[in-house]
């Protein structure tokens, strides 16, 4: 009897196609946002954005949401809080700035900002390359201070402020997502299990929207009748929650599920870069030369964080090439 070849499974985007895509998306997502923060109070559509995205992401993860504990649920709410504030610093970053391209490199240094939050908080060690990469990313905000004599804007204030809480949350999320041990009040080891991921991102988008949403209710007026009469509005916010969050999330998941050991760590960097591309041709936006200077030292300052998994990356394509 003749054996049928085995049936070969159907063809897959592979996952650094999908990060191109999630980087774009997140990209796009600025315009979107800086739009909508043009017509209506920041914070409020930042609650609305998040909300909407928070329910389309409940929708998916509804059997990983029925089984959180309570450990989990807090844990979850916790991180989300930190998100919170941070989205906050930067829909109100983003607003005051006068460069959606210059605002994007300034909040990538929560990138860099990553393993010093982890040594700081959590007793990690630093690697070499976050050494190297910091004294250049302060020469690139530098730069960008120059018109200012080397005086922050309050826009680059409340932005950079953003970069550190984010630095923080991914700190926090990434130990949510991932099990743990831990002490528990008597000294003994305890196992924290993992929270799901699509549900703790969903929570965590939950928790953004109730944040942003009491703080824009505590600072900002609500002018529902205006913001009614404008469309317009409700497009960015709608964009912005399917397009630039929701769907995202949902891939940059799904990416991470396909491949731990892709090169997303290194496509997720050129987010700046898109940002400021697409920027110059959606709102025509120019950078001074020094501008342009700064925003390429902090652009080498994320290469160079990222350095080791670049040489790999290198060494796997040259051998691609190489062989027969």
């Amino acid at each position: 009897m003749t054996r049928l070849p085995p049936r070969m499974p159907p063809a897959k985007l592979p996952a650094d196609a999908i990060f191109i895509i999630v980087t774009l998306l997140a990209a796009i997502s600025w315009i979107f946002s800086k739009e909508a923060v043009a017509i209506m109070p920041p914070l409020l559509f930042m609650s609305a954005r998040f909300l909407i995205a928070a329910v389309i992401l409940a929708m998916v993860a509804r059997a990983e949401l029925r089984v959180l504990s309570r450990a989990h649920f807090i844990r979850c709410v916790k991180v989300g809080v930190v998100f919170g504030i941070a989205m906050s610093l930067w829909v109100e970053g983003l607003a005051a700035s006068n460069h959606v391209g210059e605002a994007a490199f300034i909040v990538s240094l929560g990138v860099i900002l990553v393993p010093v939050i982890a040594a700081l908080l959590f007793k990690e060690s630093v690697p070499r390359s976050t050494w190297v990469a910091l004294p250049v990313a302060c020469v690139g905000l530098a730069l960008l201070s120059l018109n200012q004599q080397l005086l922050l804007e309050l826009s680059q204030l409340l932005l950079l402020s953003a970069a550190a809480l984010f630095a923080l949350y991914f700190n926090l999320n990434t130990r949510a997502a991932n099990p743990m041990s831990r002490d528990d009040k008597h000294g003994h080891a305890q196992h924290v299990p993992q929270v799901p991921v699509l549900a703790l991102t969903t929570l965590v988008l939950t928790t953004v929207a109730a944040v942003t949403g009491l703080l824009s209710a505590l600072l900002e007026t609500w002018h529902i009748g205006v913001l009614a009469a404008q469309p317009m509005v409700w497009l960015w916010v709608t964009l912005s929650a399917t397009v630039g969050t929701a769907l995202r999330f949902y891939l940059q998941t799904y990416a991470q599920s396909l491949s731990p050991y892709s090169n997303g760590v290194i496509i997720m960097v050129l987010e700046p870069v898109w940002t400021a591309l697409i920027a110059a041709a959606w709102f025509m936006e120019r950078l001074s030369a020094t501008q342009l200077l700064g925003c390429l030292m902090i652009f080498l300052a994320l290469m160079i964080t990222r350095w080791r998994a670049l040489q790999g990356l290198l060494k796997s394509v040259f051998r691609k090439r190489q062989s027969p």
